[in-house]
């Protein structure tokens, strides 16, 4: 059920987030290459190295957007609801319930220990 509602959840923040990764990479572009647009890949004027030079900026920024977005999300359904969105939800709460689990064993036996050394 929370995937289901989780889904409307991220297509709005990674449109939010493709809007960000276009005006950000849109002012990277003008302060590295003092021009107000990146080169067109079919812009005859533009060299190899420019427009790959672009490209691999552009993909970069909203590769890292999309991430940061992404993952954003997911924390935040984490914080509210409690449940993981992603593919291993299931498998990633078990995973946690054993680390506590195993956490609160470890205090427990050396609370034993302190207790016994005490004691002797």
């Amino acid at each position: 059920m929370i995937k289901l509602m989780y889904k409307p959840f991220s297509i709005l923040a990674g449109v939010l987030g493709g809007i960000l990764a276009g005006v950000l990479f849109k002012q990277i572009w003008k302060l590295a290459a003092h021009e107000d647009e990146a080169p067109d890949s079919t812009d005859v004027a533009k060299g190899w190295t420019e427009v790959l030079i672009a490209a691999t900026l552009q993909g970069a920024i909203f590769a890292l957007v999309k991430a940061a977005v992404d993952r954003g999300a997911a924390e935040a359904t984490l914080k509210l609801t409690g449940i993981w969105p992603g593919s291993d939800s299931v498998a990633e709460a078990a995973k946690e319930a054993g680390k506590e689990q195993a956490k609160q064993e470890k205090q427990l036996e050396k609370k034993g220990k302190a207790k016994k050394a005490k004691a002797a």
